[in-house]
């Protein structure tokens, strides 16, 4: 899973930003400086960093040299209202329009990342037989590969990526359908049977179910 840190300014749209990087799969920390930015950088292993546009304007080009000087990469997050303003000479590593699309920010983000640092194995999960490639979304069982809806794919990436770990319905729902999602936790039952129909075999059991809580992928490692 890749790591994220939104720079804005504290509010409402740092707070419906924060949902929109966390709908995508991705982890995100936000604050609204440098200081801030350098002290998670200090603690955590940054991907990229997410700019926000709005809140920085036309300094933008500066605060984006500031962030190189951490050797990190920068997405600018730009409203549509903006485009029609951009300069190309703020020159960021990449640019992405919000509100954000879970799908595209997700694919952005591996590409920057991919093109800074190659094939990162860091970015494949391995549990057992089963791989997941975070980079390229393919999933394989033993060297079949297995096609999944990116909705299922997040699924599997959160519980692969913690396993033991139990999950109720409501957080499942809202770290991969968001928070403002108004289908209920009906809708993670009907996917974790999707997925399950696709990954598993009676040789390869991987997600549980915990009755009236919600569901745990087996640590495969400990049992070993």
């Amino acid at each position: 899973m890749y790591n994220v840190f939104l720079l804005t300014r504290p509010g409402e749209g740092m707070v419906s930003l924060v949902k929109q990087i966390d709908a995508s799969g991705l982890s995100c920390r936000a604050g609204s400086d440098i200081v801030e930015l350098e002290d998670v950088a200090h603690t955590t292993s940054l991907d990229v960093v997410l700019l926000d546009m709005s809140a920085v304007g036309i300094g933008a080009q500066a605060v984006i040299e500031q962030i190189s000087q951490l050797s990190l990469p920068t997405m600018l997050v730009v409203d549509s209202g903006f485009l029609a303003q951009y300069d190309p000479a703020i020159n960021p590593d990449d640019f992405i329009v919000a509100p954000l699309n879970a799908t595209e920010l997700m694919a952005r983000v591996g590409q920057i990342v991919f093109r800074r640092n190659g094939r990162n194995t860091d970015q494949v999960v391995r549990v057992g037989e089963l791989t997941i490639d975070l980079q390229s979304y393919e999933v394989t069982m033993a060297g079949r590969r297995i096609s999944l809806t990116y909705k299922e794919f997040q699924l599997l990436t959160l519980l692969a990526s913690n396993p033991g770990r139990v999950y109720t319905r409501e957080a499942l729902l809202n770290q991969v359908w968001g928070y403002d999602y108004l289908g209920g936790t009906r809708t993670v039952d009907v996917h974790i049977r999707r997925l399950r129909s696709k990954v598993e075999d009676p040789d390869h059991l991987f997600v549980e179910t915990i009755w009236n809580v919600g569901y745990r992928f087996r640590d495969v490692g400990a049992e070993g």
